[in-house]
């Protein structure tokens, strides 16, 4: 069964210095994220392209969001193949490249989780119940780059 489910934030510029966009190094990169309920997000550019370093960057905001996106996935994976998970962590990485003209794209993100099991027994089905869960990330679905996964056996 099909459904829609709507999303809504606020971004807010705060980067005006007093002359707005006057010139490309006259303003500021910092943009407070908001959705009602929850904790305000400080964002900016990428340092590369003047932001603030001590804020989150869209680039960053989108590779958490598939991090996250395959880790609520595999975990709803694993309880459909009773296999219980005690731990996970990811080291996602990813590449945009830039061109000339000043656009750019990711064009690959790779996800390396560590999942730390119940029993260690069901480790090769665990690993292989990452293909799944990335078929079934919604944010996974929604980019037009790859999203890889390498799982990492723990230390």
């Amino acid at each position: 069964m099909a459904s829609e489910h709507a999303y809504a934030l606020t971004a807010e510029w705060t980067g005006d210095r007093g002359g707005g966009t006057t010139g490309y190094r006259e303003y500021g990169r910092n943009v407070v994220l908001r959705v009602d309920g929850k904790p305000e997000l400080l964002a900016s550019a990428d340092t590369p392209f003047r932001g603030d370093a001590d804020r989150w960057n869209p680039e960053e905001l989108l590779l958490a969001a598939l991090s996250e996106c395959h880790l609520l996935s595999y975990l709803h994976v694993a309880v459909q193949h009773g296999v219980v998970v005690t731990g996970y962590t990811d080291a996602a990485t990813g590449e945009m490249t830039v061109t000339p003209d000043g656009a750019g794209r990711f064009t690959r993100v790779d996800l390396h989780p560590t999942v730390t099991l119940a029993d260690e027994s069901q480790r090769e089905l665990a690993d292989s119940l990452h293909g799944q869960a990335n078929r079934l990330c919604f944010i996974a679905n929604s980019v037009s780059f790859p999203v890889h996964h390498s799982p990492v056996a723990p230390a």
